[in-house]
Formats: C-alpha cells, sequence, structure tokens
C-alpha cells in the first residue's frame, strides 16, 4: 500500500513538471491582440451596400481560421445575390413610376 501511494506521488509530480514546462514553453495559446475600441478589421459604407462593397473585401490573415477559397466564395456569392435584389428593386420601383405616372 505504501508502494502504491509513493508511486503515485511520484508519477503525479513528474506529470505536474512536464506540465509545467510544456506550458512555460509553448504559452497559453494563440491569443491575439485586442482590437482598438474604434477600430473594425473590414471596411464596409455604412449604407447603400452594393455587391462591389462585398467584392472588396479582404479579411486579414490568421494561423487559424477560414478557408480564404471558401470565403472567397461566399462573398462572391452574397455580391452576386444583393446585385440581384438591387436590379430587381430598382426594376420594381420603375415600373411603379410609371404606372403612377400613367394614372
Amino acid at each position: 500500500m505504501g508502494t502504491a501511494l509513493v508511486y503515485l506521488i511520484v508519477v503525479t509530480v513528474v506529470a505536474a513538471v512536464f506540465f509545467g514546462i510544456a506550458a512555460f514553453v509553448f504559452g497559453r495559446g494563440e491569443e491575439l491582440a485586442p482590437l482598438a475600441p474604434d477600430a473594425t478589421p473590414t471596411r464596409l459604407p455604412s449604407q447603400g451596400i452594393r455587391g462591389e462593397d462585398i467584392r472588396d473585401l479582404r479579411f486579414p490573415q490568421a494561423v487559424r481560421g477560414y478557408r480564404m477559397t471558401e470565403v472567397d466564395w461566399v462573398l462572391d456569392r452574397l455580391a452576386e445575390e444583393l446585385d440581384r435584389i438591387t436590379a430587381e428593386r430598382d426594376e420594381l420601383a420603375a415600373r411603379m413610376d410609371d404606372r403612377e405616372g400613367a394614372q
């Protein structure tokens, strides 16, 4: 019984030492510096966002993050959809103006 207790204590101490060394060498993980309160990593207009604004978006690269090709694909799809919806809205508004002008 005494030998098992000594063995357990030695294993615990060795594990704690290895953990301490690993924590010192590798640090606490990847910590990013906080953004300034008024900073934003992307630039978008506050109103009237166009498809071109979305196409021009660029995100900062990080070691861990998203696949750039997937993000670019999603942004392209969003830009196309926004352009389509905007054109459709403008066309409908023009039709409404024509109808109101005809009456």
